[in-house]
């Protein structure tokens, strides 16, 4: 493990808030499923926000250089090329 001089740990985040649904819609826009979402709400959905507090992060000079969507792309692009040698 790298040491960074920093004694305290910080969340990594963009500062920007995204749902379930909207996360679910973006994935499946990136890989190209046009199928219908469906989402039970009979069912407890969890924590209503998730923003990360980056104010210290934002401090130290540090901002996102891609965005959510890019990420996820690249993230799926990654385990399509890749995808073989995991299951071995």
């Amino acid at each position: 493990m790298r040491q960074t001089g920093f004694t305290q740990m910080l969340n990594i985040g963009t500062g920007s808030d995204v749902s379930i649904a909207e996360l679910a819609g973006l994935m499946a826009k990136v890989v190209g499923f046009d199928g219908e979402l469906l989402f039970d709400r009979s069912r407890p959905d969890g924590t209503p926000r998730k923003l990360q507090d980056v104010t210290r992060l934002a401090q130290l000079g540090w901002r996102a250089g891609i965005s959510l969507e890019q990420g996820v792309a690249q993230t799926y692009q990654w385990f399509v090329e890749n995808e073989r040698n995991l299951r071995r």
